[in-house]
């Protein structure tokens, strides 16, 4: 008697990879459309290499904090997030961190109160007006009274 034991496990990095997913960048919602273009057959690998993109209630996830990680020398290749680094667009979310990491190439993670990170993404794609409008939709928004002092500065 043979039995076989299905058993529930996400599929790493690589193995997305080797699927053909990247995993960094699929959504889930992404998945639940395949069905529309023939392609159920993809349905079950996508979801096991997705990143849950909305709450059950349908709502996006909001995150207190975020990191924006970037090598310096990445920026000749992706000049839209050069432009949003340099810019005063950052300024406007105070709990946003950027951080220069050798080698890397522009990536989001997003983390709950603690410093966990929930979710990262990958942001190679993304033009500038599209990063500011994710953070604007995905970051908690600060109220001015936790920031009155910042904005007396002499």
């Amino acid at each position: 008697m043979l039995v076989l034991q299905q058993a529930n496990a996400e599929f790493t990095a690589k193995d997305c990879r080797d699927l053909g997913f990247i995993k960094s960048q699929l959504f889930c919602s992404s998945c639940d459309t395949l069905g529309e273009y023939g392609l159920d057959e993809l349905k079950d690998h996508c979801q096991e290499c997705c990143q849950k993109d909305v709450e059950s209630t349908g709502k996006l996830m909001v995150y207190p904090k975020a990191v924006l990680e970037v090598c310096t020398c990445k920026f000749g290749a992706y000049p839209q997030i050069q432009a949003f680094i340099k810019s005063d667009r950052p300024q406007k979310f105070p709990n946003l961190t950027i951080k220069y990491v050798r080698g890397l190439d522009p990536i989001v993670k997003l983390m709950d109160e603690a410093g966990n990170v929930k979710e990262t993404l990958s942001i190679t794609k993304w033009n500038t007006d599209t990063v500011q409008e994710f953070f604007e939709t995905r970051l908690t928004k600060i109220t001015d009274d936790d920031n009155y002092l910042l904005t007396n500065r002499v």
